[in-house]
């Protein structure tokens, strides 16, 4: 038999209760049940399944004589979860630069954001890669880094040598007004894979990817 259209699913609820704590604050289990249109057992169950993983926590309200009534409210660990709009707050910022200092502020904010990547990153890549590292390596474990920040990245390896294949742009509104960001990406990767990479594929041009290629002579 199929569920009726009306009974939320567990994780519906689990949203609807993460939303309406973060809108109303503490709430006891019933007036959230009632503010949800829900019963209180399911709420009870979704509340301890959210404690449990760290994303509510409960406090005890003293009202009066008898039991002290649960009130129930959102960790900052939940914050995760609602909507954000950290490009938007990027595109912002980055124009304001623009519009204070200028194209050359722009360039030099990314030229440090650059360097600040590429220490990191580098220093990554030197913890897990023995010294004698080939490049294929070098480039797989820096396909691996870029995978864990969302950019769906791979290496690639045929006759001409290895790719780093980048599915996604994880800073896709920002690179599309800011072409500059483009250019950080392939000089951030020539300064941890060697001179001599280039770009063969772009998102920003129309492609499916951002692909960079190291041939054999740039390996010699």
């Amino acid at each position: 038999m199929s569920r009726p259209a009306t009974l939320p699913t567990s994780t519906e609820l689990r949203r609807a209760i993460l939303l309406h704590l973060r809108r109303t604050g503490g709430c006891s289990t019933n007036a959230i049940a009632v503010a949800l249109g829900s019963s209180r057992t399911a709420v009870a169950q979704q509340l301890r399944a959210l404690e449990s993983a760290g994303l509510v926590a409960k406090s005890a309200q003293h009202h009066g004589v008898g039991r002290p009534r649960n009130l129930y409210d959102v960790t900052p660990e939940a914050q995760g979860l609602f909507p954000s709009n950290y490009e938007g707050l990027a595109g912002g910022l980055l124009s304001a630069i623009l519009e204070v200092g200028g194209e050359q502020l722009v360039e030099d904010v990314f030229a440090a954001r650059r360097r600040q990547a590429e220490t990191t990153l580098r220093r990554r890549l030197d913890e897990s890669l023995p010294s004698d590292a080939t490049t294929i390596e070098r480039v797989a474990a820096l396909a691996r880094l870029q995978d864990e920040q969302g950019y769906l990245a791979e290496a690639v390896v045929d006759d001409n040598g290895v790719r780093l294949v980048q599915h996604n742009c994880a800073v896709h509104e920002v690179a599309r007004g800011m072409p500059v960001a483009c250019a950080a990406e392939l000089e951030l990767f020539r300064g941890l894979l060697g001179p001599r990479l280039v770009r063969e594929q772009h998102i920003g041009s129309g492609d499916r990817c951002c692909a960079y290629r190291l041939d054999h002579a740039a390996e010699a």
